[in-house]
Formats: structure tokens, C-alpha cells, sequence
């Protein structure tokens, strides 16, 4: 059964993890007692305890964090250190079962305690964690208490956009502290699937999967079973004993070719597989997981960025993930999902996810309905020894988190030298870009990475620049060749620093335009500006139109999706209006 509550007033009961879903969960979001601590007192007092429900003086939605409207707070203050505390019941039918906690995403530092037993310790604001809390259920009611710790003022801290002044300015938007993401729970057997990673090899016809076993014993004797379909029609299925915790299996597709494009996964054609895994004892399933597949591949060719062994043109816009009462986090599903639509709509087939890791939903969206995506993380804005610890961790559990999605074409650690702003002179800051280069490459094989986007790269599978020029003839002039555009200083930051130079590689304008245009009662700025629809429309295409004439560049992205608070610079307002008519966007976005 799928425990969703019925009740309209608890938002975002889908499913949280839909690459990986069992068919049995408990949906905790909704009313949570809540309480800020701004002097640190809680955990000398015990407020973990279940029996100091005083000290909880407000309520709050979950997973709306209190800076947003939506959370039922709306207090933009500073306040680092915040509670929640919820009671709720195990069903039933779950007796007998490991019940695991899953929290999305908390900001930044978080504790866990059930039933005043500290059960999770997680840092890291954009990632997931979760916690067997078997050993401290009772049988009536249970309570959890979570502690939140920001540190707002830390310029170190992998933030993203969140500012660390109280208002708003410049690029720097809205804080958010504590749950942003959906939280939830699960019955597990003892031994069950953990996790498991998906590789697609168009060109050997074949889906490599690599499982991995949780609570396996040695005296076990265990299969595993997976089944892929295509359209409800199965294609293969494999199965095996379980020898070890982690197991590798390759499964041939043999149902299509490449005529055509066959069932290839990309913007243009969706076609996507499920795949069951059933981990069988004695005949009977202990334990079945839902998941799905993309065929498709990303390489680089010749100089060229290939989607499926053929050169491709990606035309991305810059998305941050922001809405108006929810900050970070989107209002409904359907938020997440006509974000995508709207991006299609426009011309876009992809969207670069700026200086925010997204909801898992919004992956699956653009996997569902086609749109490519750069995967992007929240970074610092400056370096410290801390920082590169705390940016490291987070990274590998973001790459963990979202390696199987057919979308994400590209992963960007780093950003306009954020957290790295003595790149160009200090060798320690270098090297940390190195470092995170190779880390992605040895955890994924099959995408590019890129350096440090937009400016002072050095070893990097793309070569992005970052460009606001508004003049349609300077940007016709400085992409006219490839030496003119890598020698280009369009910020007057060098494109490669450290004795690195261009290898070749796939040039991308990788974020451009900008142009404010007030079409709501939103005040802001954007890099240059517009007086009407018309001007807006005829400067929008100057900009665009030097991305399709150049005879180097190989895609671009635009400046940007919406609005976001003091920014006006978005294709859409704030709240998703289109400025302009959709089809005369389009039009301008694809070339035409």
C-alpha cells in the first residue's frame, strides 16, 4: 500500500525517490511543532527529550523551511539554530519490519533523535540521509525531534545563492535553514536492496547495473531478479544468486537498433525503461524496488559534444530553482513539473540547475518529459581548509544521489570560481579544482566534466565562458574563430589560468543575455535592459542570433528562466508568466 495522506493541507505527498520506489512508505510531511533557538540552549536543556514539548512555540509545513510563506512562519531574520519535533505511529502491518528514516535535504548541519535516542548526524544542505530507527521505536506513539544548525554569516559554507547579509541583493537571494526537502518513512527486511547505479552502453546494446546489498550474512542464500520493460512489454530479465554485497550484471537489450534511433533516450524522444529488482529468499520476495533507464550517451568526438554518437547543439537556460512562497522549495510537484514544460515550450531541450542541487522530482520530470540538465552544486563563495572538506562530502553524495539519471549530461562542481577566488595565482585553490575534476571522473566515466564554469579553467572537458555583452556585433566578432573566443576576457577573467591552455575542446557560452525586463510588479536589474515587449523580443535576438552564426560555439545558455526576487532578468516572471509569447521566444531560442 502507499501511505500518502489524503488531507490537502500537507503539500508534496508524492513519492520523494522516484528512481528508486517500494511500493510501502509513510509520507511525514505536513504540521511539524517547531521552535527557533537563537542562543543555543536546546541540547544543554534536552530538548530532544519527549516529554519537553513546551519548548515548541510555533508549528510549521514541512518541507517549507520558516523563511517562506508557505511554511505558515514567513520570517526572513536570521535564526541559525532551529527544532522540530513530530509524533506519529507504525502501521501495523509494518510490525516485525526495520523502519528506516528518510529526510531529502535538511540546511545545513542536522540531528536526529526518536524518542529522545540521538539516531543521525548529517552535514551538508542539498543531500540525503536517512537512519534505521528500529532499535528506538516503542510500540505506542513515537516522537521525532531534529536540530538544525545554519551558519548564515559563513562565506565558506557551500551556500549557493543564499545570501549572508538579511536582505536580499545583487545575485544573492533568500536564506533557508532546516527541512526543505520531503521526509519520510520505510519497512525494510533486515537484508534489502540499498541502492543501486544504472549505466547505459548504446553501443553495446546493454544496461550495466551494480546492486548493493544491505544486512547481507554469509549463511544467506539469496537471488536476485531484475526484470526490464519497455511500455509495459518485457524486454529481459536476469537472474542470479548473491554472493557478495555488491553485485555487477550486464543485460543486453536487444529489442531495438540504432536505425532511426531505435528507443534512445533524449530531449527529442523520451523513451525511457523500467526496471523491477526482487531480492527472492526461498521464492518469496523480501524485497522490490521500481526504478527506470535511459538509453543514451554522452561523448565527445572530434571536439564535438555528441548526444547518442551524433553532434548536438544544446541550447540550455539558466534555471535557479527558486519560487515566491517556497523559496528552494517548489510549491507542488507540479510546480517542478511545469518548469520543464515551460522550458520545452520556450525552445530550450535543457536547463543548467544554477548553484542548487534540485528535488530528485524535478530530475525525474526531465527525464519523464525530456529536457537535458547540468548538474550543479550549492558551492562556497570562499575557501578555507573546512570549506574543501565540507564541499568534498557533499559533492560524492550528490553525485551518488543522482548518477542514474538519463538527464544530467554534464556535472559542474564549480562555478565563476566561487569558493576558488584566487584560482588564477594560488596553487592550493588550483589544485582543488583539479582534485574536483578527477574525483568526478573516477566516480562517472560517462559525462563531461567541467573545471570551474564560466571562467579561469584549466583541465576541464568543456570550455565555457561566461558572457554579458549585450552589442550583437562584438558577440558576432569574439566567436567568429576559436582563437578569439577562448582569448576573450568578457568579465576580464582569463578562460584558462595555471599554464593551461585550450585542448580542443567543445566551446559553450555558457551563460549570457540576462536583459531586464519589468513585466510584474517585481522591482530588480538585470545586465542590460528592455522598455517593451518589442525591444525586449529585438534584444533578446541580438544576443542569441551570434550563438547560432558562430561556426564554433556549441551551445549556450541563456540568462535565465525566471525572475527571482531582486532579478528581473528572466524569460518568465517570478510567479512563471511568459514576458513575451511563448512561440516568439521559441522561435528566437532555436535559431529562427
Amino acid at each position: 500500500m502507499t501511505m500518502e495522506s489524503s488531507n490537502p493541507a500537507i503539500p508534496r505527498s508524492e513519492y520523494p525517490r522516484p528512481q528508486f520506489l517500494r511500493k510501502e512508505w509513510l509520507s511525514l510531511n505536513g504540521e511539524w511543532d517547531f521552535s527557533f533557538d537563537d542562543t543555543g540552549i536546546g541540547e544543554d536543556e534536552h530538548w530532544y527529550q519527549t516529554d519537553v514539548s513546551a519548548f515548541f512555540t510555533r508549528e510549521i509545513n514541512v518541507p517549507f523551511t520558516f523563511q517562506s510563506k508557505l511554511s505558515g512562519i514567513e520570517d526572513p531574520s536570521f535564526h541559525d539554530i532551529v527544532w522540530y519535533r513530530k509524533t506519529f505511529e507504525i502501521p501495523e502491518d509494518w510490525s516485525g519490519k526495520r523502519i528506516v528514516l528518510h529526510f531529502g535535504a535538511v540546511d545545513y548541519l542536522a540531528k536526529v533523535w526518536v524518542n529522545g535516542q540521538l539516531v543521525a548526524v548529517h552535514e551538508g544542505g542539498h543531500t540525503p540521509f536517512q537512519a534505521d530507527i528500529t532499535p528506538s521505536l516503542v510500540e505506542s506513539s513515537n516522537t521525532i525531534v531534529l536540530r538544525a544548525e545554519d551558519f548564515s554569516r559563513d562565506v565558506t559554507l557551500p551556500r549557493g545563492k543564499q545570501y549572508w547579509l538579511e536582505n536580499s541583493a545583487s545575485i544573492f537571494y533568500t536564506r533557508t535553514t532546516g527541512i526543505w526537502q520531503s521526509v519520510w518513512l520505510e519497512p525494510l527486511e533486515t537484508v534489502h536492496i540499498n541502492k543501486v547505479t544504472l549505466t547505459p552502453d548504446i553501443d553495446r546494446n546493454e544496461i550495466r547495473v551494480r546492486t548493493y546489498i544491505q544486512g547481507l550474512k554469509a549463511l544467506d542464500h539469496l537471488k536476485l531478479q531484475m526484470t526490464v520493460s519497455y511500455k509495459g512489454e518485457m524486454i529481459a530479465e536476469d537472474q542470479s544468486m548473491i554472493r557478495h554485497a555488491e553485485e555487477f550484471r550486464s543485460i543486453g537489450l536487444n529489442d531495438f537498433t540504432d536505425h532511426g534511433l531505435g528507443r534512445l533516450w533524449s530531449p527529442e524522444h523520451t523513451n525511457l525503461y523500467d526496471i523491477q529488482f526482487r531480492l527472492i529468499r526461498e521464492e518469496e520476495a523480501i524485497d522490490e524496488v521500481m526504478s527506470y533507464f535511459g538509453m543514451r550517451k554522452v561523448s565527445i568526438e572530434d571536439g564535438k559534444f555528441c548526444l547518442n554518437n551524433r553532434p548536438y547543439f544544446q541550447r540550455l537556460a539558466l534555471d535557479q530553482g527558486y519560487f515566491p512562497e517556497g523559496i528552494l522549495t517548489a510549491p507542488t510537484d507540479d510546480a517542478l513539473k511545469r518548469d520543464v514544460e515551460l522550458a520545452k515550450e520556450m525552445g530550450f531541450n535543457g536547463v543548467r540547475k544554477h548553484q542548487k542541487t534540485e528535488d530528485p522530482r524535478f530530475m525525474y520530470w526531465c527525464d519523464k518529459l525530456g529536457l537535458l540538465l547540468w548538474g550543479e552544486a550549492a558551492n562556497a563563495y570562499d575557501y578555507s581548509e573546512e570549506y574543501v572538506g565540507r564541499f568534498t562530502r557533499e559533492w560524492l553524495e550528490i553525485i551518488e544521489r543522482d548518477y542514474n539519471h538519463p538527464c544530467i549530461v554534464t556535472w559542474v562542481p564549480l562555478n565563476e570560481s566561487w569558493g576558488i577566488p584566487n584560482v588564477q595565482v594560488d596553487k592550493r585553490q588550483q589544485q582543488h579544482g583539479l582534485a574536483m575534476y578527477h574525483l568526478t571522473k573516477s566516480l562517472d566515466e560517462t559525462r563531461p566534466v567541467v573545471y570551474n564554469d564560466g571562467w579561469e579553467q584549466m583541465t576541464t572537458d568543456l570550455a565555457t565562458i561566461h558572457d554579458y555583452e549585450s552589442r550583437q556585433e562584438v558577440l558576432e566578432d569574439r566567436y567568429a574563430t576559436t582563437e578569439s573566443a577562448v582569448q576573450a576576457m568578457p568579465a576580464n577573467r582569463r578562460i584558462f589560468v595555471g599554464g593551461a591552455s585550450y585542448q580542443g575542446q567543445p566551446i559553450l557560452v555558457s551563460e549570457f543575455g540576462g536583459i531586464a525586463f519589468k513585466k510584474s510588479e517585481w522591482e530588480g536589474w538585470g545586465y542590460s535592459g528592455a522598455e517593451n515587449e518589442e525591444d525586449f523580443l529585438r534584444k533578446l535576438k541580438a544576443v542569441v542570433d551570434p550563438m547560432f552564426s558562430s561556426p564554433v560555439i556549441q551551445g549556450y545558455c541563456y540568462t535565465q528562466l525566471t525572475d527571482v526576487e531582486q532579478e528581473i532578468n528572466g524569460l518568465l516572471t517570478y510567479d512563471r508568466q511568459p514576458k513575451a509569447p511563448l512561440e516568439d521566444i521559441r522561435s528566437i531560442m532555436m535559431g529562427k
